[in-house]
């Protein structure tokens, strides 16, 4: 019995130095003005960005294990801080709840939804870039 109780620690052990070793990716935002809550991580596979010389978009995807409601709250009071107008919310049955949100020159749409472990954020968004103005002479 004891050599069993040993073995069952030994093995615990050993699951949780593997959990607590496991190397995550930082939460980021591609934009200083949208604010990413602490606890969840940056899915890179599943995010998009894409720039031009005139517009900058992206589609940034996290996770997290944090509650739905509580996290789109959090998202709307973040935002609203940093100068976001809150549109609309919409929410969709097992599509999660949906979020716009404006600024002049920029969208930005917020979707939050669940899955049976991990809570989900879906940062879409597109500003326009200032580009410095060219001046040509005409003559």
């Amino acid at each position: 019995m004891n050599t069993r109780r040993t073995l069952a620690g030994a093995l615990l052990v050993l699951i949780l130095a593997g959990c607590a070793t496991f190397n995550t990716k930082v939460a980021r935002s591609e934009f200083e003005d949208i604010p990413v809550p602490k606890g969840l991580v940056y899915l890179e596979g599943d995010s998009t960005i894409i720039e031009s010389p005139a517009v900058k978009a992206a589609k940034l995807v996290y996770r997290g294990r944090v509650e739905p409601v509580s996290l789109g709250n959090a998202m709307r009071s973040t935002l609203e801080s940093n100068g976001w107008r809150h549109v609309s919310t919409a929410m969709a049955g097992d599509k999660g709840t949906t979020q716009v949100y404006d600024k002049p020159g920029h969208a930005l749409q917020v979707r939050v939804w669940e899955s049976w472990y991990f809570t989900y954020v879906e940062l879409t968004t597109s500003r326009a870039l200032t580009s410095p103005t060219s001046t040509s002479s005409l003559k």
